[in-house]
């Protein structure tokens, strides 16, 4: 997979949003599979004929197995703004997830703490009072129930940018999510059914307020449910 594979959804001199396809990294790893960063230098780097390095931030992250929209800072002043906006929790990010237990309420939000163990790459919920243990915080909302095939469409705000996060909190409290072969309960293989549908932020420069919405892959489980109602948007034709 090179840049010519990735969706770009808007980009101007200061930021790059674009879709993430599910199992590319973020960002380079132990793997040395393309990631997305690199990619999208690259693109930068080719379109514009930029010479020598090409700068583009960092400022989120999706986990490799979940895909959706991203948004790259092109200036380090685009970035700073950006991650301040993280951190006063002005920037939202929405998920998509298929769980395959009904959760005990419709809508609820979930307060754990997290510790990733980096030897194996796994997160599990501690006490509050461990040590390096991280505060993760979500606000789930059930959309839609297929109660014939098992599964249950959950729209998902996070507040907290935890590694596996919303994995993590949706299996503690019973509900894994379809395809999550490390947090469920023998859960057959397949894509995860966790998307990153709808991001929002202001923009760097013009403070104006900018909304990104985009479709998980026209497969199951996704298929069954009838998105275009519970997300608003149409989905485009190929």
């Amino acid at each position: 997979m090179d840049y010519n594979d990735i969706k770009v959804l808007y980009e101007d001199n200061h930021v790059i949003v674009a879709v993430k396809p599910q199992g590319v990294p973020s960002q380079s790893d132990v793997s040395g599979d393309g990631d997305m960063l690199s990619m999208m230098k690259s693109y930068i780097k080719e379109k514009y004929e930029k010479p020598g390095n090409v700068y583009l931030g960092l400022v989120h992250r999706l986990d490799r197995p979940t895909g959706g929209v991203m948004v790259f800072a092109r200036t380090s002043k685009a970035a700073a703004r950006l991650s301040e906006q993280i951190r006063d929790g002005s920037f939202g990010k929405k998920y998509l997830a298929a769980l395959t237990a009904r959760p005990g309420e419709r809508k609820a939000r979930l307060v754990h703490y997290l510790l990733k163990d980096s030897s194996t790459n796994m997160v599990r919920v501690v006490p509050m009072t461990t040590e390096g243990a991280k505060k993760a915080v979500l606000e789930y909302n059930v959309l839609e129930s297929r109660e014939e095939e098992g599964l249950y469409l959950a729209d998902v705000r996070l507040f907290t940018g935890r590694s596996h996060q919303i994995r993590v909190q949706m299996a503690t409290i019973g509900c894994p999510i379809y395809g999550d072969i490390r947090y469920g309960n023998d859960q057959q293989y397949g894509h995860l059914a966790l998307w990153s549908y709808d991001l929002s932020f202001r923009h760097p420069t013009t403070d104006k307020r900018m909304i990104f919405r985009v479709f998980p892959p026209d497969e199951y489980p996704w298929n069954i449910f009838n998105l275009e109602r519970q997300i608003g948007i149409v989905r485009p034709a190929d």
